[in-house]
């Protein structure tokens, strides 16, 4: 079957890889520096990832899209990462959470108007998470209520992925409280709607160019026409596509350690001590050759449960896996090469220490390292 080689690619597959690698170091890599310490993304450089069509992967060609698999969407995000893990969540989020958003649950004339913007000209964003909606992703304090033919949203959501340059949002409100999760209601939500506004943006410890914000909402107007999906089954939106999502997460994470990797296994082969290259010494040999097999495992689940999603089979378990292994070791290799760089890899000057604050992102958002092991137990034991 199509998923079963997990790290065999296509002839495509490769060709796609290496465009985006090149894409990566011609394109994105002269502006990594300056855009973490500027904390912003380069509005240049949205502009060119639309351009490449790598905001409309899987998008159909009829909307402007190139109408490829998931498993193409995660090889962009891990080649990416390789280089900038900021770039690599843009693209990850607008890929594997808002556009199969709307390729799964939303209607034809919501994808009609909405998915050609996504995949040529607007960045989207997804916002569940409010302050007390985090693990608990139901705990919505952000209200709904249903006014003629409009539905009035108030609250706010916190920690917004691709909020600073997004123009187009979905976003998850209670609309019955009484109901608990089946009062969730998924909406989408343009950045021009009267009563919505972008709040403060957070200064992070990495992808500090990702632009991380709080929505407002305050009498926010959304025509009934914006309900994504089922009213009252917004849980279920969430739900399904942040499962998807977290195999992306894993892709940026397996790249993050891959560029970490790569940095360090270069500088090995150059920084001489005792009068040779540090690489020639066995402890060092070593430890490059730990991080390499760690970085195939997490190669391996990350692929296979893209796979497994592309042949349409269950991959609720592997993604959890795929999760929960590529980011522990995203930490460890990037921790290892910070090691390995020395006095130089604590500086800004080298790639490494970049890296290492990127990783560690990993463990936290679409899911926790703890609800990923809380995922994957309760699966073993209903067994």
């Amino acid at each position: 079957m199509s998923h079963l080689p997990l790290t065999t690619l296509s002839e495509d597959e490769k060709a796609f890889r290496e465009a985006i690698r090149e894409f990566s170091l011609s394109e994105i890599k002269p502006l990594v520096r300056q855009m973490d310490l500027d904390a912003k993304m380069n509005p240049d450089l949205v502009k060119k990832l639309f351009e490449m069509g790598l905001m409309g992967i899987e998008s159909p060609e009829k909307y402007g899209g190139a109408e490829s698999s998931f498993t193409m969407a995660c090889l962009a995000v891990e080649e990416l990462a390789r280089v900038d893990g900021s770039v690599s969540v843009l693209v990850d989020v607008q890929n594997t959470l808002v556009t199969n958003a709307f390729v799964n649950f939303a209607n034809s004339a919501q994808q009609e108007k909405y998915m050609p913007q996504l995949a040529q000209e607007k960045v989207g964003a997804y916002a569940l998470s409010e302050s007390v909606s985090g693990s608990d992703a139901f705990a919505l304090k952000l209200r709904g209520e249903k006014k003629g033919d409009k539905y009035v949203l108030n609250g706010h959501k916190l920690w917004i992925t691709n909020a600073g340059e997004a123009e187009i949002f979905l976003v998850f409100a209670n609309i019955d409280p009484e109901k608990g999760y089946k009062g969730i209601t998924g909406f989408i939500v343009e950045k021009s709607m009267s009563g919505f506004s972008v709040g403060k943006k957070e200064e992070k410890l990495g992808i500090r160019a990702s632009s991380t914000c709080e929505l407002i909402f305050e009498n926010c107007e959304v025509p009934e026409e914006n309900v994504i999906g089922e009213v009252g089954k917004g849980y279920k939106i969430a739900i399904e596509t942040l499962n998807e999502g977290r195999i992306g997460i894993g892709a940026q994470m397996l790249g993050i350690a891959q560029g970490a990797y790569d940095a360090a296994l270069e500088y090995t082969k150059t920084r001489e001590q005792f009068g040779k290259a540090i690489a020639q010494f066995q402890g060092v040999q070593f430890q490059l050759a730990e991080m390499r097999t760690q970085i195939e495992a997490a190669r391996l689940m990350v692929y296979n449960a893209a796979r497994l999603k592309d042949a349409k089979q269950d991959f609720i378990l592997q993604a959890a896996m795929a999760k929960l292994m590529a980011s522990q070791v995203a930490e460890r290799v990037t921790s290892r090469a910070v090691d390995l760089f020395g006095g130089n890899g604590f500086t800004n000057e080298y790639p490494v220490e970049k890296f290492f604050r990127d990783a560690k992102i990993g463990q936290i958002y679409e899911g926790t390292t703890n609800m990923q092991l809380q995922t994957i137990a309760k699966a073993e034991l209903a067994r």
